[in-house]
């Protein structure tokens, strides 16, 4: 009697294990999809020359998956470098982290200048100031612009945390072309 319960107690124990090995098997094949199909990831992107066209107009947008800031030329522009990280004004070296809302802070570099060949502003904005209104943005805390000099041109992204990013080159309309910034609601 006692060696049939003791049986009985080991097959119950080692149905158990087999059942549990098999759902783990099962589980470990198993894959979330990407949220909005995004594979983005959040590493630096750089890519493009340098080019004498200049800086016109920076913009954002809201959509269903991820923020975006559109920063336009008036003339083709290939060149930029992002990443997460501290963002440095151009010329004079000032952290921009203390003055850019957000939990984490993409730097972003534009291979181009803000300014005209007589060296005057193409844009409204003077170093250290925040550039558009995020109000009911999901993931965009801050757009901060960091100057331009020796044709380049900087601006600190605040975000909400350290999430996908990607940049996209744009032509148009007619001969300006675009950089895209789209970061993403969520992982």
């Amino acid at each position: 009697m006692r060696i049939r319960s003791t049986l009985t107690a080991l097959t119950v124990v080692l149905a158990g294990l087999v059942a549990s090995a098999g759902s783990s098997a099962a589980e470990g094949t198993t894959t979330t999809a990407a949220y909005c199909g995004i594979t983005w990831g959040s590493a630096e992107k750089a890519a493009g020359a340098l080019s004498d066209a200049p800086l016109i107009d920076v913009r954002t947008g809201r959509h269903d998956c991820y923020d975006r800031v559109v920063f336009e030329f008036n003339g083709p522009v290939d060149g930029y470098a992002v990443g997460y990280g501290e963002t440095w004004t151009e010329g004079e070296g000032l952290a921009l982290s203390p003055y850019t809302a957000g939990g984490a802070l993409l730097r972003v570099s534009l291979r181009a200048p803000a300014y005209d060949d007589d060296h005057l502003g193409t844009v409204p904005y003077a170093v250290g100031e925040h550039v558009a209104n995020l109000l009911r943005y999901q993931t965009l805390r801050d757009v901060v612009f960091g100057g331009s000099f020796e044709g380049y041109s900087t601006f600190a992204v605040g975000v909400r945390a350290r999430l996908p990013f990607r940049v996209l080159v744009l032509a148009g309309p007619g001969t300006h072309s675009r950089v895209v910034l789209d970061v993403a609601h969520q992982w």
